[in-house]
């Protein structure tokens, strides 16, 4: 049997095949990694410390894909990290006199982490492109169905009426929050720059008359943010990768639970656009996208976990700490770039089903109103007498309309939707 290519998905249809898949693969890391050396080789040509020629010829070298991923994968093992064969490799095909500036002055974690950082930009991107189809679709739904009434349920019981609109405008919220989060992470990703104990000292030893700057130029090249500090054991970045990360899950998860809540045959008052088949009953349609999303949502906040313990990073360098973010925050990326696009593929094709939450707003014979009906009783009967009626009514399931203390009410549930609709406008303001 011939050795596995790389990891193609087979058990993460979650993420297979989406952006984030190609974002985060073997080979994108590995160009995040030579797109992080060139840079640093020509913010040090452009503050003086290597000439521009040396700049030049590490920018060519670094494009020639003539790197071996699996080889620099088995070669990892010997230094713990696929830097050290990396600059070997590199500094090998630059030659000559400019070989000596590949990776001057920087230690393996700067590399490393300063090409998670573009990893993690150059996923997030289509990441928000596809919160943003979700967000429009949502949008939709929630203005077409302002006024759609359905039971809301409580406990997983029927409680009292709301309208389609409003859920949907809740689930537009939620992508919103996630879609700021976002935002604001990747607009503060930064370099890392700080040589072996994070203190540029090595730069300083190369000539640099202002070792401090070169951070600088170094975000410039890359377009991150210039850190205030070298992060080697101060991992704000990752924690706040996290933290949005797994939010994000739980927010699209929310969406998915309630879909498949809403599809489930006996209730049916949603069903998703494209539904999944099933290897055995051919009558089935299953609702796949919120399956995925759901199983992203569950499986976020045990990787975020693991991301949040690495930040008790000892010393000026850790030893694990370090090494034991990589393959979660990647899960996470592609966790999340997966679930955004089925996120997406969900709200658009999502088909809504008014004649059957018409239906099943009478399941109760007009119980579903008692609240109103108890408001109404409480002045003519007092509080205690008309919960006990109403209550009475409830276990006998005798239709409240039979009820001569209630002759006159108003039982249409269509009627008692409250302010949903003036929330779902209010919420349909935000952009």
């Amino acid at each position: 049997m011939t050795a596995p290519s790389g990891d193609t998905g087979l058990l993460a249809p979650g993420w297979a095949e989406s952006a984030a898949a190609a974002a985060t693969g073997d080979h994108a890391y590995l160009r995040a990694l030579l797109d992080a050396e060139a840079a640093l080789t020509r913010a040090q040509a452009a503050t003086g410390l290597a000439p521009a020629e040396a700049a030049t010829a590490v920018t060519e070298a670094a494009r020639t894909g003539a790197f071996d991923v699996r080889s620099l994968s088995e070669r990892a093992r010997a230094g713990g990290n696929p830097v050290i064969p990396l600059v070997a490799d590199l500094t090998r095909a630059v030659g000559g006199a400019y070989g000596p500036y590949v990776h001057r002055g920087a230690t393996s974690q700067d590399i490393m982490d300063t090409a998670t950082m573009l990893v993690a930009a150059r996923t997030l991107g289509p990441v928000l492109s596809d919160l943003g189809r979700t967000e429009q679709a949502l949008s939709r739904l929630a203005a077409e169905h302002r006024d759609t009434a359905m039971p809301g349920r409580t406990l997983t019981q029927h409680a009292v009426p709301t309208t389609f609109g409003l859920k949907a405008a809740g689930w537009r919220s939620l992508t919103l929050d996630a879609r700021d989060r976002l935002r604001a992470v990747r607009e503060s990703l930064p370099v890392q720059l700080g040589g072996a104990a994070g203190t540029l000292a090595a730069f300083g030893a190369y000539g640099a008359s202002d070792p401090a700057g070169l951070p600088e130029a170094y975000a410039r090249e890359l377009g991150l943010r210039a850190p205030a500090l070298p992060w080697h054991t101060l991992r704000t970045p990752i924690g706040d990768l996290a933290g949005c990360l797994a939010f994000t899950a739980g927010a699209l998860g929310k969406l998915a639970v309630d879909v498949l809540t809403l599809s489930r045959t006996e209730i049916a008052e949603v069903v998703e656009g494209n539904g999944g088949g099933s290897s055995a009953m051919p009558h089935k349609s299953n609702p796949v996208r919120s399956t995925l999303i759901a199983s992203a949502a569950r499986r976020a906040p045990q990787l975020a976990a693991t991301l949040y313990g690495a930040m008790t990073a000892e010393d000026e360098r850790p030893a694990g700490a370090w090494h034991a973010e990589w393959e979660p925050l990647r899960d996470l990326l592609r966790l999340v770039g997966g679930a955004a696009r089925d996120a997406a593929e969900l709200a658009e094709g999502l088909r809504v089903r008014p004649e059957a939450m018409r239906e099943h707003l009478d399941l109760t014979h007009g119980l579903i109103v008692s609240e109103r009906l108890s408001a109404e009783l409480t002045p003519v009967l007092g509080r205690a007498r008309a919960k006990e009626l109403l209550t009475r009514l409830a276990a006998e399931g005798q239709p409240i309309a039979e009820a001569p203390e209630l002759a006159d009410s108003d039982l249409d549930p269509t009627h008692y939707t409250g302010s949903a609709g003036t929330l779902t406008d209010r919420a349909l303001e935000r952009r």
